[in-house]
């Protein structure tokens, strides 16, 4: 959940929305499902119940959430990414810009090497290692429905695993940046085969402790997610 960390006071009614609309587009909060509860999202926001009500109720306006009352309410995720799609992807793409697309890019490829690598150096404890390997089994056994939340949950778990706030923030703006793109790409099953291949490569290599078999699995990984971008939008 290092998305939902706090704001900072100047503009705190425009970063909860950003906040709270990083949440719900990564899945950190699956659709349907509720947000957490009042009390607790101002205290890890560090925001007053004022203000997250009013980012609330703009998401609420926007589509994004249904704010229900009585014992059972909350504000439920009502966001369901598009099915995927090649003509939203070039639209993706040039509503952002083909220079942007290439910063994006590159910033992804460079916090999550970093993240890989840090990780593989790090004396794993058996907890972190088994959330790890839980994060991959569980993406292994995705539907096409849910597959790319959990593609996201199994990414930023390497770098929250590293005890890095800074980190786990980083990769989380720079898969934000990428995550419209990535939802509109096909899901082919031979692509989703080279996925799960490169996916253990990944994991193999930080349990295994080697930092430099970590960066050439994740860039082996995203190059090949830049290059399908690249074939659908030649």
């Amino acid at each position: 959940m290092t998305v939902l960390r706090p704001v900072r006071a100047g503009n705190a009614f425009e970063e909860t929305v950003e906040r709270l609309l990083q949440a719900i587009k990564l899945g950190v909060v699956p659709p349907g499902r509720k947000l957490p509860p009042e009390r607790e999202l101002a205290v890890r926001l560090g925001i007053s119940r004022v203000t997250l009500r009013e980012a609330i109720r703009a998401l609420s306006d926007a589509g994004y959430l249904d704010v229900r009352r009585g014992r059972y309410g909350g504000a439920f995720v009502t966001y369901v990414p598009p099915r995927p799609d090649a003509g939203d992807l070039r639209q993706a793409v040039n509503k952002m810009g083909t220079a942007e697309l290439t910063d994006a890019l590159t910033f992804r490829l460079a916090v999550e090497c970093g993240a890989a690598q840090v990780l593989a150096a790090s004396e794993l404890t058996q907890d972190r290692r088994a959330v790890l390997v839980r994060r991959l089994a569980e993406l292994n056994e995705a539907g096409l429905e849910d597959y790319r939340r959990l593609d996201t949950a199994f990414h930023l778990s390497i770098a929250e695993l590293t005890g890095s706030t800074l980190l786990a923030t980083a990769c989380a703006d720079a898969r934000s940046r990428v995550s419209d793109l990535l939802n509109a790409i096909p899901m082919l099953q031979v692509n989703l085969d080279h996925a799960v291949a490169q996916h253990q490569a990944i994991v193999d290599a930080i349990l295994a402790g080697d930092p430099e078999a970590a960066r050439r699995a994740v860039v082996e990984h995203l190059e090949g997610t830049a290059a399908l971008l690249r074939a659908f939008l030649a």
